[in-house]
């Protein structure tokens, strides 16, 4: 399959995050993408550097003062001390209910607060450059089905759908699922669908897509109830305005086998084909792996050709973005083995 992988991933190398209220080593490690990019290449699939640029999508799924805060967080991160360098920052606080967000505080935690949903989105000092470069490689992977391709991969992380208008979270900063869906809107597609089977809800793509009725949003996902991210993602969230009827939650409960998963998966394609979509973005996280170390359904590696061969059968020009999948030595076979089900369909 033609892949797009990222350059610059390596750049965002967080040491460690907080996870159930404890600092332990990042889990979204630049690994993750090395075993994926080796698996790509063992099986005869090339990798290309991404030859769009986003800026202009990303200006239409992102506000531009959060864009701004993120193009330029390290360096204000550097202005308060020199010594921050060796220094991860994390927001302390957040504007929730009855706060004001719409007035940007001075104060550099604070606005880190203000664009976070969550303290375990580390920022590290290539962390733009590496989101940029991968929401470039997903416009690469859009442009490349829109001038023609039955499908193309684009291979990064950071991941990006837990990032959502104005906010990053989830280890995500940048939506690049929601990138490509725009590019391809504007490219030929009347009608795009975006289709979540990461372990935990595509919150931000969501957000993104929750009032527009060009963009269908699917999801299948550990229920929010139990599973991050907690406050969205359950299934009377079906859109709102003229978005009404155009998102599909099916969450899941913790232990999910294949045969339970595919029968959402089922519903969700059934959707897709009655939205009448033009192409496919499929938001890949492989945290359904029964031995992810954060996730909890019950998938082998046996089972990821299966999912490939299922979305070919929509017979949708598609877009893979690779999003969660953290047992990192297993997530390169996992991902290949879905691209090569769907290209041997």
């Amino acid at each position: 399959m033609i892949t797009f992988h990222n350059p610059l991933h390596q750049g965002h190398a967080p040491q460690h995050e907080f996870f159930r209220g404890e600092r332990v080593p990042c889990f979204e490690k630049p690994a993750r993408v090395d075993y994926v990019e080796a698996s790509l290449r063992a099986r005869g699939h090339a990798l290309q550097a991404p030859g769009e640029d986003s800026a202009a999508v990303l200006a239409q799924v992102h506000a531009p003062r959060y864009l701004d805060f993120l193009r330029t967080a390290w360096r204000q991160w550097l202005a308060l001390d020199a010594a921050n360098a060796q220094v991860q920052p994390f927001p302390s606080v957040w504007p929730v209910r009855t706060l004001r967000d719409d007035v940007e505080p001075a104060n550099f935690i604070a606005r880190l607060g203000l664009y976070s949903m969550d303290n375990g989105t580390p920022l590290a000092a290539g962390t733009w450059a590496a989101a940029k470069a991968g929401a470039d490689a997903a416009a690469s992977a859009a442009a490349c089905v829109a001038a023609g391709a039955r499908a193309a991969f684009c291979c990064t992380r950071p991941p990006g759908h837990h990032a959502g208008p104005d906010f990053m979270g989830g280890y995500c900063f940048l939506n690049n699922a929601a990138v490509a869906a725009q590019w391809l809107r504007q490219h030929g597609a009347a009608r795009v669908a975006v289709l979540d089977v990461d372990y935990h809800h595509g919150n931000g793509t969501q957000s993104i897509f929750y009032e527009r009725a060009d963009v269908l949003f699917a999801s299948i996902h550990g229920d929010p109830r139990t599973e991050y991210p907690f406050y969205l993602g359950h299934a009377d969230e079906t859109g709102a305005g003229p978005g009404a009827g155009c998102n599909l939650n099916l969450p899941l409960p913790a232990g999910t086998g294949f045969a339970a998963w595919m029968a959402a998966l089922e519903q969700a394609c059934a959707r897709i084909a009655a939205h009448g979509a033009d192409a496919l973005v499929v938001s890949l996280g492989l945290d359904t792996f029964e031995g992810d170390p954060i996730s909890r359904f019950r998938l082998a590696a046996d089972d990821f050709p299966r999912i490939g061969e299922r979305l070919a059968r929509l017979g949708l020009p598609t877009v893979f973005v690779l999003e969660g999948g953290y047992a990192a030595a297993e997530l390169g076979t996992n991902a290949v083995n879905v691209l090569e089900g769907f290209e041997q369909a």
